[in-house]
């Protein structure tokens, strides 16, 4: 072996596994980068060592290789301490990363059950072929109410809540086939529309606006998140930029497991507000208010806590994807 000319070969990626080695916080990509390197360098030690020995070289990779390891096998960190980071970097600026994409899919939606509900409601024949008369009657004069404290109310707000996670999880994991997003949105959607239309149908839109209205913010909005979540997983398959489709999978993919759980506490937020508030016989603009500050809340955190948590280094590969979103809205 040219000692001298393997290392010139290999030296860069040595001192970039020092440098990593040495960092304080690691973002997803340099976490993998140092794994990587590593690997080639306990490789590059090995190969010395049975063909030369020991050298001065063998010695710094050796180093580098030490500092690495402390950072897979040191001491945990304060739990309390990670949770803090997770709540105020991690999740804030994973949520504003896809903030552009998250509005899109908002106006997709309620674009969509605004013309497929009046379509529904103004084409004669439509509304016969969702049921009998009767049966949309008794849709819009008591079952849409009476869903809303036919259980308990503890017992229906983990209902709900359950259901909804359940959404939001598939939404994040099966967004990778590219059509599962975009089922899920149109169909509840459409839904939606259909319920509008037949409240209407009955003089009884203002209830159904003032039903949905205090816990459908929030609750609709983590859901338009998740989709939003879940077309980034699609686009980081098709189109991973510099990176291979494995790492961009692998590196957006810590990102996502983030949002769902950011999701399902907004989600158990909704659920509480469905099950404890909605049903209540209190003022309306109270209800509703309780569910606008809830709505506020959220989009303060991933709008301005996020801004803030990204300005601070926590940015990632889904930047790029969201531009995108930004540059379609600016038109």
């Amino acid at each position: 072996m040219d000692l001298d000319a393997y290392s010139a070969a290999h030296r860069a990626e040595w001192d970039r596994l020092a440098v990593l080695a040495g960092q304080r916080r690691l973002s997803g990509r340099d976490a993998d980068e140092l794994i990587e390197l590593y690997q080639s360098a306990s490789a590059h030690l090995a190969e010395i060592k049975a063909t030369v020995g020991e050298t001065v070289q063998g010695d710094h990779i050796s180093l580098a290789l030490a500092k690495a390891r402390i950072r897979f096998t040191g001491t945990p960190a304060n739990p309390l301490r990670q949770l803090t980071i997770f709540f105020v970097n991690q999740l804030p600026a994973a949520l504003y990363r896809i903030r552009w994409t998250s509005l899109i899919v908002t106006l997709a939606f309620f674009a969509i059950a605004t013309v497929y509900g009046l379509w529904v409601f103004f084409t004669p024949g439509v509304l016969d072929m969702v049921g009998t008369e009767e049966t949309r009657r008794e849709y819009a004069e008591e079952l849409f109410v009476q869903y809303y404290s036919e259980s308990s109310e503890g017992g229906f707000a983990s209902q709900v809540w359950t259901n909804n996670a359940w959404i939001t999880a598939q939404t994040v994991m099966f967004g990778i086939t590219g059509v599962f997003v975009p089922y899920v949105i149109v169909s509840n959607a459409t839904g939606l529309g259909i319920s509008g239309a037949i409240m209407a149908e009955f003089d009884r839109l203002d209830v159904f606006f003032l039903y949905l209205a205090p816990h459908g913010q929030l609750e609709l909005y983590s859901i338009f998140v998740a989709g939003a979540a879940g077309l980034l997983i699609f686009w980081s398959w098709v189109a991973p930029g510099h990176r291979t489709r494995r790492q961009a999978l692998a590196e957006d993919g810590r990102a996502f497991f983030t949002i769902v759980i950011g999701l399902a506490l907004s989600l158990l937020v909704s659920g509480i507000i469905e099950g404890f508030v909605t049903r209540q016989d209190w003022p309306w603009p109270i209800k509703i208010g309780i569910g606008t500050v809830a709505l506020v809340g959220f989009l303060v955190y991933q709008w301005v806590v996020g801004r803030r948590a990204a300005r601070a280094g926590e940015t990632g590969d889904v930047e790029e994807f969201d531009a995108g979103a930004k540059q379609i809205l600016a038109g």
